[in-house]
C-alpha cells in the first residue's frame, strides 16, 4: 500500500492531509472546552448547535463551490482556503460571546466545504492508474481513523503542560504546514470546460450527473445506511457506556477505539480486496453488515444480555462494515465523470452524504433521549438495511464501465462518432454534454447499442 507514497506530488498532499487532519482533531479538543468555559452545563447545546452549522455549511457550500472549482488555479484555490481557516482558527480564542463561536465555525467550515472536495477530486488526476488510486484511498481512510484515534491522546497530553487555548494554536500550524506542503507540488489543473450557463446550471450539474447515474443513485443509498450506523456510534456510544453499562469514561474511548480499529484493519485489507472483487460486490454487503450488527445488538440489549464484551465486538464489525462502504466511494466517483467534471461530482457527493448525517445525527440523539437505546440501536438499524435495500434496486448488478449506445440526435460527421465509429460506438459511459441521460438498458460492448437519445 506504501508504494503508491513513491509518488512525490501525492506524496506532499497526503502528508498535506494527515498534518490538516491533526489540526482539526486539536480544534475538536479545544471548541468543546472552550463551549464550556463560555456556556457551562449548555456547552452541550452550544456543540450541538455548531455541528449542525459545520453540516450546513457542507450542504450548501460545497456544490456552489464545485461548479466553479475547475475556473480557478487548482493550487493557489486549496492553499488559499488552508490560509482562511488558518485565520479563523488563529481567531477563536479570543471570542467572548457564544454566538461567536457560531459565525466563526461557519466560516471555517464554509472553507473545508471548499477546500476537501476540491482537493479530493485532485487525487485521481495524480494518481492515473486504478490499483494506485485504490491504495490512496484506503490511506486516506487510515488517516482519517488515526486521528479520531490519537488527537484526542496528543491534545491530553499538550493539556497537562499548556492552556486548551493553546490547542488552537496547533490548528493554525496544521492549516499553514497543509498549505506549505500543497504549494511544494505541482498539480494538474484539469482543462476548463467552455460551455455556456447560468449559475444555476453550474451549481448544479454535480448533482445532475449524480442523479442520473445509476450506481451513483445506489451510493446515495449507501451514504444513507453508513450515516445511520455513523451516527449511532458517535451519538451514543457514550449513552451505552456510561448509562447502560455503568462503565467508567476511560471506556468510551476504548469502545471507540475498537470502532477506528475495525474500520482501519478493513482500510489495510480494501485494496487486495479490490483487485479481485468489484466495488458493488465489496460495499453492499458491509451495508448489510452494519444493519445486521445494530440489530442484533439492539436484540440483545433489549434482553439485557448486553455486556462489554459484546459492545467492544459490535463496535469492531461496525468500523470494518462503514470502512468497507467508504472507502471505495471516490473509485465510484471517479468512473462516472469526465475530468472536467470530478470537482463538482465529489463536491455532490461531499454534500449529499453530509445532507445524510445531518438528518442521522440528531434522529440518534433524540431517539437515544426519548425512546432508550434499543429501540435507538432497531430504528437506526433499520434505516441501515432500508438504504442496503435501496442501493441494491437503484445499482444495477451488471455495470460494465463501457456501455454501447446511440446518438440519434447527431449528425454522422459529429467528431464525437468518428472517434468512437471503429468500436461500434460503445465506450465509458459517463454524464456529460453528449451523454445527457443514462441508456434504458446498458449493454455490453458487443451488444446492440440501446435506443433513445443518450
Amino acid at each position: 500500500m506504501l508504494d503508491v507514497l513513491a509518488n512525490r506530488t501525492y506524496r506532499h498532499l497526503f502528508a498535506a492531509q494527515v498534518i490538516a487532519l491533526a489540526g482539526t482533531g486539536l480544534l475538536t479538543v479545544a471548541l468543546g472546552l472552550l463551549a464550556f468555559e463560555l456556556a457551562g452545563a449548555d456547552a452541550g447545546v452550544v456543540l450541538g448547535t455548531a455541528l449542525a452549522i459545520k453540516m450546513v455549511a457542507y450542504v450548501g457550500v460545497a456544490p456552489v463551490v464545485g461548479a466553479f472549482a475547475n475556473q480557478l488555479p487548482r493550487r493557489a484555490f486549496l492553499v488559499a482556503m488552508d490560509l482562511v481557516r488558518a485565520g479563523v482558527a488563529l481567531l477563536l480564542p479570543f471570542i467572548t460571546e457564544v454566538w461567536q463561536i457560531y459565525v466563526l465555525i461557519f466560516l471555517l467550515q464554509s472553507a473545508s466545504a471548499a477546500f476537501t472536495p476540491t482537493f479530493q477530486a485532485t487525487i485521481p488526476d495524480v494518481l492515473s492508474d486504478e490499483k494506485d488510486y485504490t491504495r490512496a484511498l484506503s490511506l486516506s481512510r487510515l488517516a482519517y481513523d488515526m486521528e479520531s484515534l490519537l488527537s484526542p491522546a496528543l491534545a491530553a497530553a499538550l493539556l497537562t503542560v499548556i492552556s486548551f487555548h493553546w490547542l488552537f494554536g496547533g490548528t493554525v500550524v496544521g492549516f499553514l504546514c497543509s498549505a506549505a506542503l500543497v504549494l511544494s507540488v505541482r498539480l494538474p489543473q484539469p482543462v476548463a470546460s467552455e460551455r455556456k450557463g447560468g449559475i444555476y446550471d453550474k451549481t448544479t450539474r454535480g448533482l445532475r450527473i449524480y442523479l442520473k447515474t445509476p450506481r451513483l443513485r445506489g451510493l446515495l443509498a449507501l451514504n444513507l445506511s453508513v450515516a445511520a450506523a455513523g451516527a449511532m456510534v458517535i451519538v451514543n456510544t457514550v449513552v451505552i457506556v456510561r448509562g447502560v453499562l455503568g462503565l467508567p469514561e476511560d471506556d468510551v474511548a476504548v469502545a471507540l477505539a475498537c470502532f477506528g480499529g475495525g474500520s482501519m484493519a478493513a482500510a489495510l485489507l480494501l485494496p487486495r480486496v479490490l483487485d479481485k472483487l468489484p466495488d458493488r460486490a465489496v460495499m453492499l454487503p458491509a451495508a448489510t453488515l452494519l444493519g445486521v450488527v445494530l440489530l442484533a445488538f439492539a436484540v440483545a440489549t433489549w434482553s439485557g444480555t448486553i455486556g462489554w464484551p459484546a459492545l467492544l465486538i459490535a463496535w469492531t464489525l461496525l468500523g470494518i462494515g462503514y470502512s468497507a462502504v467508504q472507502t471505495p466511494t471516490g473509485r465510484l466517483l471517479r468512473r462516472s465523470a469526465q475530468a472536467e467534471d470530478r470537482p463538482a461530482l465529489f463536491a455532490a457527493q461531499f454534500a449529499l452524504s453530509h445532507a445524510c448525517w445531518l438528518l442521522t445525527y440528531p434522529l440518534a440523539g433524540w431517539l437515544g433521549r426519548e425512546v432508550g437505546v434499543s429501540v435507538t440501536l432497531a430504528v437506526l438499524g433499520l434505516v441501515t438495511l432500508i438504504g442496503f435495500g435501496l442501493a441494491a434496486w437503484l445499482w444495477p448488478t451488471h455495470d460494465p464501465e463501457e456501455i454501447a449506445h446511440a446518438h440519434p440526435d447527431l449528425p454522422p460527421d459529429h467528431p464525437h462518432l468518428r472517434e468512437h465509429r471503429d468500436h461500434g460506438h460503445a465506450h465509458a459511459f459517463a454524464i456529460d454534454d453528449l451523454h445527457r441521460h443514462w441508456p434504458a438498458r446498458p449493454t455490453g460492448r458487443d451488444s446492440s447499442p440501446a435506443s433513445g437519445r443518450t
